[in-house]
């Protein structure tokens, strides 16, 4: 989806390592490295506050977007990013440039729209199992998520990705037999002994986003 956001990166330049990134963003800013279009890897520094921007709105990282670096502009896509996983706050960001006229590869959310009768009237529960379908398009046809109607879906009944909008522009590359939603009956209630053995196990902080730690920077995009 392309947006009217233009992000200003500015080039770092020495040491690409740990030291250098923490001096970035005692400056405010977060160290990043745009790569893509059969052009060379540039190491800059961006706005965190532009970059939550979109990754906060509607098409979240799917947006494309004017890069600023220096004199030079590039439509571009943000394909990978770092958070602190205590505070949340951004570590780091990979920019892909994007040309145009080719088409890309990327994953779209699915939002299921409606009250299924299965759970309205048979007293079933909704269980999204897909939330995300990869398609193939030109940049500026991606959406910025499929939605589907699901008021019909009844108990037994299973929602595939073959069953949602197949627009013309978009090729669908997942599964089309994979399901995406379907009516469940209630879980029974655990008992109180069980919940209490779960409470009592602890459970490891879930690593916010993409799962990518930190690393020297500067390594070599292809």
């Amino acid at each position: 989806m392309i947006t009217q956001e233009v992000v200003t990166a500015t080039p770092r330049e020495g040491r690409f390592n740990k030291n250098a990134a923490r001096r970035v963003r005692a400056k405010g800013k977060i160290p990043a490295v745009v790569y893509g279009a059969q052009e060379p890897s540039v190491a800059v520094e961006v706005d965190p506050k532009q970059i939550l921007r979109i990754l906060h709105s509607e098409a979240g990282h799917n947006s494309i977007f004017d890069l600023e670096i220096g004199a030079k502009k590039a439509k571009a896509m943000i394909v990978d990013w770092q958070y602190e996983p205590v505070k949340g706050s951004l570590l780091h960001i990979d920019f892909k440039r994007i040309a145009m006229d080719k088409a890309i590869r990327v994953e779209v959310p699915i939002q299921l729209v409606g009250v299924p009768v299965g759970v309205k009237t048979q007293g079933g529960i909704l269980d999204q199992v897909l939330r995300e379908v990869e398609v193939e398009c030109l940049p500026g046809d991606i959406p910025s998520h499929i939605d589907v109607d699901i008021t019909n879906l009844a108990f037994g009944d299973v929602l595939r990705v073959s069953d949602l909008p197949h627009a013309g522009k978009l090729k669908f590359l997942t599964d089309e037999n994979a399901t995406v939603a379907h009516i469940v009956s209630v879980k029974e209630e655990v008992p109180a002994t069980a919940e209490a053995g779960a409470a009592a196990t602890p459970v490891e902080p879930e690593v916010a986003k993409k799962g990518k730690q930190e690393s020297t920077e500067g390594e070599a995009k292809k």
